[in-house]
């Protein structure tokens, strides 16, 4: 059995599966989904499931641009793309951004997605990078370095501005040898100047 599409049948009520073949089979028993079009509905889940927004809210808002709620449409994109072992970012080019759409998405690494994540949801009531020394009553300012797999600890200081900066010249450092390893020049450049403001 292989999954094909079913007529006027509507994807999250806005979006349609046009492809002119299966998007999913059985092989050894498992089910092995197209690439293009897992990487499709992950993007519609993200801006049109009401269940996926209780528990992630940070997709509250999102959309997808009209052209791609047609699957052949985000199809025919991404094959122009270097996608494979990576994902769909929404964000990265235009911080902020809540569109998917050609002129803003990439695909990224996991680890670089994560890297740039911001974690607002969480941070709590100092800036980024920033935690308090309870010990010691001063700000420590911390990294997460991917490129070694451990967090770096960059000094404790007075105020959590002071700390907050010495995080941000750290991040904007990584970001830097990251933007180096990349084969988009739009993430390159997105990433060199990311942590400069």
């Amino acid at each position: 059995m292989t999954g094909t599409r079913k007529a006027n049948k509507l994807i999250y009520g806005v979006a349609v599966n046009d492809a002119d073949r299966p998007v999913w089979t059985k092989l050894d028993g498992k089910r092995v989904v197209c690439p293009f079009y897992s990487k499709w509905l992950g993007m519609l889940m993200r801006c049109h499931c009401p269940k996926l927004h209780l528990k992630r809210p940070t997709y509250v808002g999102c959309e997808t641009t009209e052209e791609w709620l047609l699957f052949s449409n985000f199809e025919r994109w991404m094959k122009t793309q270097d996608w494979v072992g990576k994902e769909l970012d929404k964000d990265l080019l235009k911080v902020g951004n809540k569109l998917y759409s050609p002129d803003f998405c990439v695909f990224i690494p996991q680890e670089l997605n994560a890297f740039t994540l911001d974690s607002r949801a969480n941070r709590g009531e100092y800036p980024l990078g920033v935690y308090l020394d309870k010990e010691s009553g001063r700000f420590k300012a911390q990294c997460n370095n991917p490129l070694i797999g451990k967090q770096e600890s960059l000094g404790r200081f007075d105020t959590p501005d002071e700390a907050h900066l010495t995080w941000k010249r750290r991040k904007h450092e990584l970001a830097c040898i990251y933007a180096d390893q990349q084969t988009d020049p739009r993430v390159a450049d997105a990433l060199r100047i990311r942590y400069l403001h």
